[in-house]
Formats: C-alpha cells, sequence, structure tokens
C-alpha cells in the first residue's frame, strides 16, 4: 500500500530537513547529490471502496516503491539519464514530486469521503447542519484535486521527460482553485463543531474512535484528514517555489512558475485572511465587552482592525528620580491591547472587565529600552505616545517580566524599529538563518506557526530562548522558541537561499516597484 498524503508529507519534509543539514555541513552547496537535492516519495494510487482515484500510468504498479523520477523503471531504461544535465534531473526530480504528491494527497481526501464522511452510522447520528460544517464542500475539493492530476497525468504520459507542470497548476489555480477558499475559511466553525460534537455526542465519539482505528487510516486521527486542504494548498505552492528554483533563468518554464506561484500565493492568502476573519471578529466583540472607558470612548469593532497582542506590564509611579526607591513601591499593573491601528492602556477591575484610562494610534508610538539600570529595573523601557487620549505626548516607564517579553512589546509596539541582526528595510544582508526541525503552533498572535523545513531569517533573538524571525518563502514574522529550529551556520547556504528566496519573489518586487512609482507620480 502506497503512503497518505500525511506520511508523504512528513516524510518529504523531513528528507529536505536531512538534505539542507547534510548541505550545512559542506563547503559548497554543489556537492550535494541530486537524489538529496530533490528528496520525493513515490506515492502509487490504489483503489478504494468507493472510487479508484485516476491512474498515472507510471505509477500503476501497486507494489512498487520509487522514490524519484530517475529510478522509475521507464526512465532508467531509455538512457535519458545520460543525455540530461545534473540540473534538468533536479528540475524533473521537482516537477515529478509535485505530481506524485497530487496522487498521496487524492487517496486521502478519497478516503475522507468514503471512510468518515459517507459511513452509514455517522450519517444517522449527525445533523444534516452538523455534518454541511464538518466537512464543508470537501467533495468540490476532491472533484478539483481529481480535474488536476488527470490533467499532471496527461503531461507525465505525453513524455518520458516531463515538458512542465506549472501551466497546469496556473490554469487550475485561476479556474478551480477557490474551493480550496471556501474550505479553509470554514475551519474555525468546523474545529468547534468537531470538539462539540465529541463533547456533547459519545456516539459521535465511538464511531470517530472506531474509523481511525481501521488500518486504512494507518494511525492518523480523523482531524489530520479534516485539515487536508489548508495543508495542501499551502505545499503546493511551496512545490512550485522548489521548481522556480531549478528552472533556467528567463526562459518560458521560468514565465509559467512565477505565474503559477503568483496566482497560488493570491489563493493562499485568501485562505489565510478568512481564517483569521471569521476568528478575529469573534475576538473583537469579546474584547469591546470587557471594556469599561474612563476617558472618552473609542469605538473598537471596525472590520480593519485586529489584535496583536494583550497583556499585563507593570508601570513605574512617579517621576523618573525616584528609580532608586524601592521598587514594589514603583510599579503597578497594566493591562494592554494592541491593535494592528491603535493601542489601549487600561487596568484591570473586577468581573473580568478593563477600565481603560489612555489610549494612542499605533503609529504615533515610540519605544526606548532603558540599559545598564540593575536588577531591580531589568527588563523597562520607555513607551511614548506622541498624541494621547487628551490630544498631548505622554510617556510611561514599563516593566515586564522577561526578556523576550520586553522585547516583544518593543517589537510590537513600533515595527518598524532596527533589531538586532537586520534592519526591516535592508534585504541584502547576511543575517542569521534558521531551520525549523520541530513543528510550532503559534500561541500568542505576536507568534508565529512553523511548518518542518521551514527556513527563516532570524531578525532578533533574547537570551531566554525565544527568535523573532521572518520566514522566506512568504515573509511572514513572528515570534517562536529557538527550540523548534537549528540554524544555519553555512554562509553559502545562507546566501544560496535569500538568492531563491528573491528569485522566487522578483515578480513581487517589480509589481510593487511599478505601483510605488504610480503612487509617486
Amino acid at each position: 500500500l502506497g503512503l497518505l498524503y500525511q506520511e508523504y508529507r512528513d516524510k518529504s519534509t523531513r528528507q529536505e530537513i536531512e538534505t539542507r543539514r547534510l548541505q550545512d555541513s559542506q563547503t559548497d552547496p554543489e556537492e550535494s547529490s541530486p537524489s538529496e537535492e530533490t528528496p520525493s516519495e513515490e506515492e502509487p494510487t490504489s483503489t478504494t471502496e468507493s472510487k479508484a482515484p485516476p491512474q498515472i500510468s507510471l505509477l500503476r504498479n501497486s507494489n512498487s516503491r520509487f522514490n524519484l523520477w530517475q529510478d522509475l523503471p521507464e526512465i532508467r531504461s531509455s538512457g535519458v539519464l545520460n543525455i540530461l544535465q545534473p540540473d534538468e534531473i533536479k528540475l524533473q526530480e521537482a516537477m515529478f514530486e509535485l505530481v506524485t504528491s497530487e496522487a498521496s494527497y487524492y487517496k486521502s481526501l478519497n478516503l475522507l469521503v468514503s471512510h468518515f464522511m459517507e459511513n452509514e452510522r455517522l450519517k444517522k447520528i449527525l445533523h444534516q447542519s452538523e455534518a454541511h460544517i464538518l466537512f464543508s464542500n470537501v467533495l468540490d475539493v476532491m472533484a478539483v484535486s481529481e480535474r488536476f492530476l488527470l490533467d499532471l497525468e496527461q503531461r507525465v504520459e505525453e513524455n518520458i521527460v516531463i515538458s512542465d507542470v506549472c501551466d497546469i497548476v496556473y490554469q487550475h489555480t485561476v479556474n478551480h482553485f477557490s474551493v480550496y477558499i471556501t474550505y479553509v475559511s470554514n475551519q474555525t466553525y468546523q474545529e468547534r463543531a468537531y470538539k462539540q460534537l465529541l463533547q456533547d455526542k459519545p456516539a459521535f465519539r465511538e464511531v470517530i474512535s472506531q474509523l481511525e482505528l481501521d488500518p486504512k487510516c494507518k494511525g492518523l486521527s480523523f482531524s489530520s484528514f479534516l485539515i487536508l486542504p489548508f495543508q495542501r494548498i499551502t505545499r503546493l505552492k511551496l512545490l512550485v517555489q522548489n521548481i522556480l528554483k531549478k528552472v533556467e533563468e528567463k526562459s518560458d518554464r521560468e514565465t509559467t512558475a512565477l505565474d503559477a506561484h503568483k496566482e497560488l500565493e493570491t489563493v493562499v492568502k485568501a485562505c489565510n485572511e478568512g481564517v483569521r476573519k471569521m476568528s478575529r471578529t469573534e475576538q473583537m466583540i469579546s474584547i469591546q465587552k470587557k471594556l469599561e472607558f474612563k476617558i472618552k470612548s473609542v469605538p473598537i469593532i471596525s472590520h480593519s482592525r485586529w489584535l496583536l497582542k494583550q497583556g499585563e506590564l507593570q508601570q513605574m509611579n512617579g517621576p523618573k528620580t525616584s528609580r532608586t526607591l524601592r521598587t514594589k513601591k514603583l510599579f503597578r499593573e497594566i493591562y494592554l491591547f494592541l491593535f494592528n491601528d491603535l493601542l489601549v492602556i487600561c487596568r484591570q477591575i473586577p468581573g473580568d472587565k478593563y477600565q481603560v484610562f489612555d489610549s494612542a494610534p499605533r503609529g504615533l508610538l515610540r519605544v526606548e529600552e532603558l540599559e545598564d539600570q540593575g536588577q531591580s529595573l531589568a527588563n523597562v523601557f520607555i513607551l511614548r505616545l506622541l498624541e494621547n487620549a487628551d490630544d498631548r505626548e505622554a510617556s510611561y516607564m514599563l516593566k515586564a517580566s522577561s526578556q523576550s517579553e520586553m522585547k516583544r512589546w518593543m517589537i510590537s509596539l513600533a515595527p518598524n524599529r532596527r533589531t538586532k541582526f537586520v534592519s526591516f528595510t535592508s534585504r541584502l544582508v547576511d543575517c542569521p538563518q534558521i531551520q525549523c526541525v520541530h513543528p510550532y503552533v503559534a500561541q500568542q498572535p505576536d507568534e508565529l506557526s512553523l511548518e518542518l523545513a521551514d527556513v527563516l531569517n532570524i531578525l532578533d533573538k533574547t537570551d531566554d530562548g525565544w527568535i523573532f524571525g521572518e520566514r522566506l518563502h512568504d515573509q511572514e514574522r513572528g515570534w517562536f522558541p529557538s527550540s523548534m529550529g537549528e540554524e544555519i551556520l553555512n554562509p553559502k547556504i545562507r546566501a544560496q537561499n535569500l538568492k531563491e528566496c528573491f528569485r522566487v519573489h522578483k515578480s513581487d518586487d517589480s509589481q510593487r516597484r511599478k505601483l510605488g512609482s504610480r503612487n509617486r507620480q
């Protein structure tokens, strides 16, 4: 039996990590072999109880286990490996991985539908509305995957050497992949419904447990099948990036790869925005209910506003000259709600409420770190409001619970401030990099969720084990524990990662330059 997509994806990303480790230990990045450069796990399609996935002729023998395109018997016997350049072989592997991973993904989707969604016992337990929230438009997603896979299969069968796949990716992304936005935007309600059903319906919990134990599921949970579409659309973008890094520059294949990547990025951003919009709206309503204004009331709920960070800090009382007094009397607790465009400063009051006593637009905030002030004033910084609720300048001396918490607040409050390793406005600087070796789920709004094999620039770090990083493939920034990754020490590998990143996003950069030019005009 072949791998389900969850297994396939895990194996592929772990091979990617090992490849990068090997490269990092070498003097020359080009020393690694083609098979190391393009890790891939062949996925033979196989029939399921309800519906047979599309068959790809190169993968038809379900007893075979090919790791790479170059290991296929048809490829080995053709002699084509003696003709193609090493770079072209790497490109073939990258395109082949996109095809085989789609076959694996379709197989897992098919299992979600046939084994779970169409289970008769489950149908009787779930109300129609509950089933709709739980499975959403998964049938549409599966139909799109099937059509996509059949077109990829046809391309693979046209010639023993794959001509291109990114043109197919582009067409399907533009014409069909909007179904992913619908599915992923439902994720917040889907997760909540699933937890509620487990809690309220013992029969549902029992059936799901029994279905998960079936050998077909290979020990994978029901929830791991539900999140497949979001994982796939994100991974597909990375697979196209991998192809883009290997095609010859200024070629037709580079153009199609850039076009496909741009469209996929649009879909992925729309998926992310759909998820965020659902959760942010509920969060803003909850915060609004907790706030009581001592000053002139500020409307909190806005479609363009969201929470960046919230938490307790210690405010220093009295003038700065009294720093030498006993610190216990100097500090009192305050609570901050920082939104993308607004800071609200409160004091917590009984009944899980917060009394607002000051506020300021986020663009009018400045921060300054206090250094060498002794242990009692460690992790203290100055927050300046250039124009507060009373239309005047105000300063607060604030103390955080740790160095990482202080830095996290300072970067959130003043995002354009220069960091330890690189200015936010500078992109051509060799700063430290890290590779994710353990997945991480963000716990706070200013944190960044990490997937295995993510590569990030390290923008700042703390002595107590936190890193502020920028992920190369999508430029998302946030904090995460340093234990989640391994630093990339080889400067040549760091330079190569940056070069590949700039190449992938060069179409975005040219578009930004055009927009900037128009704005200046």
